[in-house]
């Protein structure tokens, strides 16, 4: 490809490459902290649909070593928001080596909380706003468990924040570095942060799980134990490789939840969702 640039997230390596040279420049901006892996894991490719949507109204599709036929091309301005929705896919649909939760994760003295709903729940924002209060964050999008040990890895790729939740994280991170804002995605308002050197430079070290969290925001503050059956069959509609690791997924899915509490916490703002984890991080 005629612009292309490799990162490694964690313990994955991407090579990016693009028709046009403003995603790879964005790219090598916000992820400039990050290692280049020696031999990339996945491979995504933004590019023209047809030659001529290269220069008149640039249109990005998103492929790679897996594709989704069906996926809607995005305008250039969203080059960005193309190339992590492509590294997403390559992990989703590519990865072996772990199982692969939908979940943020943030650490602390050694042990992780996994947190884990359906979109809206707020588990990047709440993610976002415990790293700011001391925590580590180890990403926002998938957490990695390693099947033979049960501990987390981290993937601490840029922070996918929708409309309210930028301002929380711009509030709780003034010196954070930030991408350009995004409007009017699928999605709404987006806008990529970059996680802190902190996030980074730990992305190494995984963590033993201690707790996984189902946060519901917009409700009235309330927290209830989830029996573990009920997380099991939460988690394997939360992970995107349970059913392609067959047996070692069920063992490493039916050991997170035997080993690990799991709680369900509403919440009707931020600053109660961290006292509620802060005081359930106390009785664990």
């Amino acid at each position: 490809m005629r612009h292309q640039v490799s990162i490694r997230i964690g313990p994955v390596g991407f090579r990016i490459g693009s028709d046009w040279p403003q995603p790879i420049a964005a790219l090598r901006d916000l992820y400039r902290d990050y290692p280049t892996p020696e031999i990339a894991d996945f491979t995504v490719r933004l590019f023209a649909a047809r030659p001529w949507r290269r220069w008149v109204r640039p249109s990005v599709m998103i492929g790679g070593d897996y594709m989704l036929p069906e996926a809607a091309p995005l305008p250039l301005a969203q080059g960005v928001l193309a190339a992590e929705m492509g590294m997403n896919l390559q992990l989703a649909l590519g990865g072996r080596r772990y199982l692969l939760l939908h979940a943020s994760a943030v650490e602390r003295d050694g042990r992780a909380i996994l947190m884990t709903g359906e979109s809206g729940a707020g588990k990047s924002t709440l993610a976002t706003l415990l790293g700011a209060a001391g925590w580590r964050f180890m990403g926002d999008e998938f957490a990695l468990v390693d099947p033979a040990t049960g501990d987390v890895h981290a993937f601490p790729r840029l922070i996918s924040l929708k409309n309210e939740a930028i301002a929380a994280a711009q509030a709780a991170w003034p010196g954070a570095r930030f991408g350009p804002l995004l409007a009017g995605t699928p999605k709404g308002d987006i806008r990529h942060m970059v996680p802190d050197a902190r996030a980074v430079a730990a992305m190494d070290v995984p963590a033993r799980p201690a707790a996984i969290l189902f946060p519901r925001f917009g409700f009235e503050p309330a927290v209830r134990a989830v029996p573990p059956s009920e997380a099991f069959v939460r988690l394997t509609q939360a992970s995107t490789n349970y059913v392609a690791l067959g047996e070692t997924g069920f063992a490493a899915l039916t050991g997170l939840v035997r080993d690990v509490p799991s709680i369900a916490i509403d919440y009707p703002d931020g600053a109660t969702a961290m006292s509620q984890v802060e005081q359930l991080w106390r009785q664990l």
